[in-house]
């Protein structure tokens, strides 16, 4: 003991006081991180559990939150159902007033029906009165023009036979006359031939004579030299003179069937001659009867062309005028099937729009003018406007759509108020994402959030926020700087206090 107590009592050197210092000062670090490390650890024990302790109040909260907008929901529920069924009984009244005025509407139509039904028939019975006269008219009309037509047939016709009578008899006469200077003319030519045909043979007779006594001295020596030649010739042309006599005998015979024949060709030609005669009057009269036959044909086609052309212009009318009216009534049909889908429209967005409407609104769905009689006068001065006739009937026109305009503008005013109201909502609902997302920002400990500036984070009573500089001197003109507020939480000091 005397030994370690001498050994203190001496004094040290200056590197064992150096050595001794830097132990002291190793033991002080170690020691700096041992309260470093237990003050991190005791941190994020306490983290724990004010995160437990947040997850059991904010249950806590919900519990009683959910009771508390259950009892709220009830009470709106409740009176949602009032509002329903007044509304539902206003809906009934109005419906029993329409089935009613209905009724009323559907005995007077029905009145009104029977009464144009009356009236109808009326004009119907008058217009068959009308029409049975009037047919009545026509067909004595069409009677006395028959009988008449029948008159001047029947007096055409006998003038007709008369004058073809007449002329019949004036081509008998023609004919005889005709037939009479044929056989006048046919005897003095007979007798002309006969006279030049004694003539001639008294001339041949003289000049026979003559020749006779001149020939017969010739004849005698011929006579001779023909005899004998004869009986040559008689010799050698026995056999010929039989076949001449027989030829003889049938140019005989056919000399007598030729002037039978030119007899018969005579009196054919005669008969030729009459009947072109009466071909030729028959064919003049058919001609005149053709001319007038043809002329009444090119009359009656011209009118038919001419009622085949109105027949045909009338039938491109009508159907320029049919394919008009199916192209009018098809465009019709569309625009009426686009209004009545458009009204179904309209009355479904009505119908689902009646559902969301306040009990004011169901009361009184129409509101009075907001403007106050000095903004009217104002209104009236900003735009002055002098109501003509074609303006006042316009405004006529449209003054069953005052209400619906009235309905209208009040929901586009409720639209814009809600959309401020909307913007307004989610400015704050930003505003609030903001500080919840500080408040679990300081709450949670992680390297980003260490990293960052956090209010909640202090280490030897020292935060890592930056210290407000000095208050400098402001002046009139110069902004306030935003003041800071030190924010404990209620869950850590209900937490110490219990």
């Amino acid at each position: 003991m005397s030994k370690k107590g001498k050994k203190a009592k001496m004094p040290l050197s200056d590197e064992e006081q150096l050595l001794l210092f830097q132990q002291k000062l190793l033991a002080e670090e170690e020691m700096a991180k041992k309260k470093e490390r237990l003050l991190s650890q005791f941190l994020k024990d306490k983290l724990a559990k004010e995160e437990q302790n947040s997850v059991l109040n904010l249950n806590k909260i919900n519990t009683q939150w959910r009771t508390v907008l259950r009892e709220v929901k009830t009470r709106e529920l409740h009176k949602d159902i009032e509002i329903l069924s007044q509304t539902f009984e206003r809906v009934v009244d109005c419906k029993d007033s329409v089935i009613k005025s209905l009724a009323r509407d559907l005995s007077e139509a029905e009145e009104q029906y029977a009464h144009a039904l009356r009236s109808h028939l009326h004009n119907i019975d008058q217009l068959l009165a009308l029409q049975r006269s009037r047919l009545n008219l026509l067909e004595e009309s069409y009677n006395m023009e028959l009988e008449a037509l029948t008159k001047e047939f029947e007096t055409e016709r006998k003038t007709i036979i008369d004058q073809h009578e007449k002329e019949i008899r004036y081509l008998q006469d023609v004919f005889m006359a005709m037939e009479q200077n044929y056989i006048d003319s046919e005897y003095e030519s007979k007798l002309e031939f006969q006279s030049m045909w004694d003539d001639l043979k008294n001339k041949n007779l003289e000049e026979k004579h003559f020749l006779r006594l001149q020939l017969e001295n010739s004849v005698e020596d011929l006579w001779r030299r023909f005899q004998d030649a004869l009986k040559n010739y008689t010799d050698a042309t026995d056999d010929q003179k039989i076949a001449f006599e027989t030829l003889k005998v049938k140019d005989e015979r056919s000399s007598k069937e030729i002037e039978e024949q030119m007899k018969k060709i005579q009196r054919l030609q005669d008969s030729i001659i009459i009947l072109k005669g009466k071909i030729t009057v028959h064919s003049r009269e058919s001609e005149d009867q053709n001319q007038y036959i043809r002329k009444d044909k090119e009359l009656v086609l011209a009118q038919l062309r001419k009622l085949k052309a109105q027949r045909t212009h009338g039938r491109k009318i009508s159907e320029e005028n049919l394919v008009k009216l199916t192209l009018e009534s098809n465009a019709t049909l569309k625009a009426l099937r686009k209004i009545v889908d458009k009204g179904e429209k309209i009355l479904k967005l009505a119908e689902i729009c009646r559902k969301f409407e306040t009990e004011k609104e169901k009361v009184l769905p129409f509101y009075s003018s907001v403007l106050t009689p000095k903004e009217q006068e104002e209104i009236e001065k900003i735009y002055p406007e002098e109501l003509t006739e074609e303006l006042s009937k316009v405004i006529m026109n449209y003054t069953g759509m005052d209400n619906f305009w009235k309905r209208y503008n009040k929901v586009k005013l409720e639209q814009l108020s809600l959309q401020h109201r909307q913007a307004q909502l989610l400015d704050i609902n930003r505003k609030l994402r903001e500080t919840l997302k500080q408040y679990l920002d300081g709450i949670s400990v992680s390297d980003e959030v260490l990293s960052q500036r956090n209010p909640l984070f202090i280490v030897n009573h020292r935060s890592n926020l930056p210290r407000p500089a000095s208050t400098p001197t402001t002046q009139p003109g110069d902004k306030q700087p935003p003041t800071t507020y030190s924010i404990t939480e209620a869950a850590h000091v209900i937490s110490h206090i219990l």
